[in-house]
């Protein structure tokens, strides 16, 4: 995601430290007993994930008992600085779930000395891939029935919510829209017609008048990473998007919050 600066000298503290704690996290965030063997409990995986995202992600697919690292007040999780006692329930997890951009993630397995399976997942909010990522996980944590479950409520609630921003498109045309690069999906859940993206740099100069000549009705900017007005003077109303699922690790009311503002910016209800 963003361009991301690891304190390396934190993390070999943690390396250090990490090795006098375990445990292991449930799904409200406490931290159980660390009696009794590590793994599966209950026949479900035991999960870490390291943002709310991630824990969508998870909670989607079937886990039940997991632990978020970085907390959900955190604006830009991939700056976050783990401390110790955010990972003890790393010690006694099945799977570990890390994006790419968060180059903490591989050390908190590896400074735990933990056994779990450390997952990449594609934290992408294109329906397409949330499918693709749920089925995947579902598969690998053995809970492939939850997943398919949720998948389908969520096909079902991603079409409401679609028709209903098509309804507010003005004089019924699709909107030309500019996306910052992590928020495209929202674009296409819009039905849109999407004519640039940008980031996640802050537009140059060149990319500023390219993309103003395109004649965007919306910029669709991404909150988490927001740099200002992208396109002043262009005209188009900015919608800021986010990402992240709040505390309740529920994905859905990303697209219905989504819905909503995309509509306000339409100039629907």
């Amino acid at each position: 995601m963003a361009r991301t600066r690891v304190r390396f000298a934190s993390l070999l503290a943690l390396s250090a430290a990490l090795a006098l704690v375990t445990g292991c996290g449930n799904g409200n965030g406490d931290t159980a007993s660390t009696d009794g063997p590590p793994g599966h409990h209950g026949g479900k995986p035991v999960v870490v994930v390291t943002t709310t995202w991630e824990g969508a992600f998870a909670k989607a697919a079937g886990a039940e008992d997991f632990k978020v690292i970085v907390p959900q007040s955190v604006h830009h999780a991939p700056d976050y600085d783990p401390k110790p006692s955010d990972l003890a329930a790393v010690g006694k997890a099945d799977f570990v779930l890390y994006a790419p951009f968060e180059p903490y993630a591989a050390k908190i397995k590896e400074a735990a000395g933990s056994k779990a399976e450390l997952v990449e997942v594609n934290l992408d909010n294109d329906a397409d891939k949330v499918r693709a990522e749920v089925a995947r996980l579902g598969k690998l944590f053995g809970t492939e029935e939850a997943a398919t479950k949720w998948s389908a409520s969520f096909d079902t609630e991603y079409a409401k919510l679609s028709k209903d921003v098509e309804g507010s498109w003005p004089g019924g045309k699709s909107p030309a829209v500019v996306s910052q690069v992590f928020t495209t999906w929202s674009a296409k859940l819009a039905g849109a017609t999407a004519v640039g993206t940008y980031g996640p740099e802050a537009v140059t100069p060149a990319q500023l008048a390219e993309l103003s000549g395109r004649k965007p009705a919306l910029v669709l900017d991404n909150a988490h990473m927001s740099t200002g007005t992208v396109l002043p003077d262009s005209g188009a109303r900015q919608v800021e998007i986010v990402n992240y699922p709040g505390a309740d690790l529920d994905l859905l009311p990303v697209y219905r919050n989504a819905a909503a503002e995309l509509k306000k910016a339409m100039g629907g209800s």
